[in-house]
């Protein structure tokens, strides 16, 4: 009785090895279906997040190079009007010195006669 006992609670309340074993394999089964499904989820996420940052990289350089253009063209516009109130500059100050003399002058005329 004592043996009918440990080999009942052995198998689990099954009525012969072979049926506790095939219960034992279908459990086993769905353990490893269910963990390769996950395994695939997952592997499909790392997926999605790896595309999702590459897109996201590809953004921010595609951003960051639109901002080195716009800011290389603000500054060859701003080197252009830097040459013309240069050369604005220049021939106002040519004008001064000009009209400074033409002031001595008529200066000079004015105290002679």
């Amino acid at each position: 009785e004592g043996i009918g006992k440990s080999i009942s609670y052995d198998l689990d309340g099954e009525e012969s090895y072979s049926t506790y074993l095939r219960r034992e394999s279908a459990q086993i089964s769905d353990a490893y279906s269910s963990s390769d499904r996950s395994l695939s989820e997952l592997e499909g996420k790392f997926r999605q997040g790896q595309e999702q940052g590459g897109r996201e990289e590809a953004r921010l350089g595609d951003s960051f190079l639109g901002l080195l253009l716009h800011a290389r063209a603000l500054l060859r516009e701003t080197r252009h009007i830097s040459s013309g109130l240069r050369d604005k500059h220049d021939l106002l100050a040519l004008t001064v010195r000009s009209h400074g003399a033409r002031l001595s002058r008529l200066k000079n005329d004015y105290l002679r006669a």
